[in-house]
């Protein structure tokens, strides 16, 4: 019995998902968004992953630089399915404090965040407009 429990607990995966900003971008919500943002994890493509067991923990983040302007822009996602099979496949979950961080410190490097920049509902913002939505 106790070998059955123990392999449906690490049959379960990480759910790579967050419901809410998943909802708040099929309506263009953006208040919905920003609070989504703000209480949620948030899906990131990753250059290199982390640990893991520790999957809100390390990991190295993809960002794509536009070829002919140099511009950098960060992707995120409300659900890992959404991410572009052309990304790099791994993926990490990461908090309102991680994504607020990374956007203090990155803020002058990237000129756009696209939210589920494949769909289904495609949003756009800038690094500021993120970050006041995370302080509010």
């Amino acid at each position: 019995m106790a070998g059955k429990a123990r392999r449906k607990q690490a049959a379960e995966p990480m759910e790579f998902r967050s419901q809410a900003l998943a909802e708040a971008l099929e309506r263009q919500d953006v208040a919905a968004v920003a609070l989504a943002l703000r209480h949620g994890n948030t899906v990131v493509p990753l250059v290199k992953p982390g640990p893991r067991d520790k999957p809100l923990d390390g990991g190295e983040v993809w960002t794509y630089r536009d070829a002919k302007t140099g511009e950098i822009a960060l992707l995120l996602f409300s659900d890992a399915v959404n991410k572009p099979e052309n990304l790099p496949p791994a993926v990490g979950l990461q908090s309102p404090a991680w994504l607020r961080t990374f956007l203090k410190r990155y803020e002058s490097t990237i000129t756009t965040v696209f939210l589920d920049i494949a769909g289904p509902h495609p949003m756009q913002a800038s690094p500021a407009e993120l970050l006041r939505a995370l302080e509010a």
